[in-house]
């Protein structure tokens, strides 16, 4: 048995692929975070046709670029495509998970509602949970903060079939957030009230960190403001609203399917809406 030092025929069917690794095609959905790999603009999807995809980058410029490959994700290159429908008799699923219902229209809103604390907790829920929420019929709404939580469910007024879910940042032991869920669970609505919450300082925490780039959220000190400590980690401006705006766009971005947030939101979200969908 002889050695063939050379190899096989180089000239051979393939030759020009020995040794690639390919290049996966991925949907460009709008708000995917992606790099143009020729000329380092990085943005998201804002607008997409048949041959070319418009990114926003987090200064609000924004360019239009051929669809196809050149483009990177976490720094690999990837193939951007127009999304295409489910294959036909395939079961799509949605990005929670969940087996999506064809040709539905939305369900009526149901007098049971979710709050969330803050605009940035609303989206990332409708980004994961939106089609399962359309489905069910549960309005997701937005409150500034939970010091008010108490006067709010009172105004609200719940009851056996008309329910509130309420999702909480940073509900820890010993927390001034635990203070008002607690208070809240002892009041005279208790029984139709579901307050939870996830142990993360803010919604943008709940993203896991390697698909904003790294190994863990940082510790920022006290006297920084969260946000603005994660953007200069990031390398993003932080000096206004609209650029910390910005950089939640960008992380948002980020964020597909319920693959990519901790399981400590994932479960208390579901908590959530079985709670005010429960006949």
């Amino acid at each position: 048995m002889s050695y063939d030092r050379y190899g096989p025929d180089v000239l051979s069917p393939g030759w020009k692929d020995a040794g690639r690794k390919p290049v996966p095609e991925v949907p460009a959905v709008r708000d995917l975070v992606v790099e143009e790999a020729a000329t380092g603009f990085c943005g998201a999807i804002t607008r997409i046709e048949v041959r070319s995809v418009e990114l926003e980058d987090y200064f609000g410029k924004k360019r239009v670029f051929p669809l196809g490959g050149g483009f990177l994700i976490d720094g690999e290159p990837v193939t951007l495509v127009v999304p295409q429908k489910a294959a036909e008799g395939g079961r799509a699923r949605t990005a929670s998970g969940s087996f999506a219902v064809a040709d539905q229209k939305a369900r009526v809103a149901r007098a049971s509602r979710i709050f969330v604390e803050g605009r940035h907790d609303a989206e990332l829920v409708e980004r994961v949970w939106g089609d399962d929420l359309r489905v069910e019929g549960v309005v997701v709404e937005y409150l500034e903060g939970v010091d008010d939580l108490d006067a709010i469910v009172r105004d609200f007024a719940p009851d056996r079939r008309r329910r509130v879910g309420v999702l909480v940042d940073h509900l820890v032991p010993g927390s001034k957030e635990s203070r008002i869920a607690e208070k809240v669970a002892s009041g005279p609505y208790g029984d139709h009230v579901l307050v939870v919450g996830h142990p993360f300082i803010d919604i943008w925490q709940a993203v896991r960190p390697e698909r904003v780039g790294l190994a863990a959220w940082p510790s920022v000190p006290r006297s920084i403001e969260w946000k603005h400590g994660i953007c200069e980690a990031l390398g993003m401006p932080h000096d206004t609203q609209a650029d910390v705006a910005r950089a939640w766009k960008r992380i948002l971005g980020t964020v597909r399917s319920f693959a990519d947030l901790e399981p400590a939101l994932l479960g208390r979200v579901e908590q959530l809406i079985d709670f005010v969908t429960e006949p």
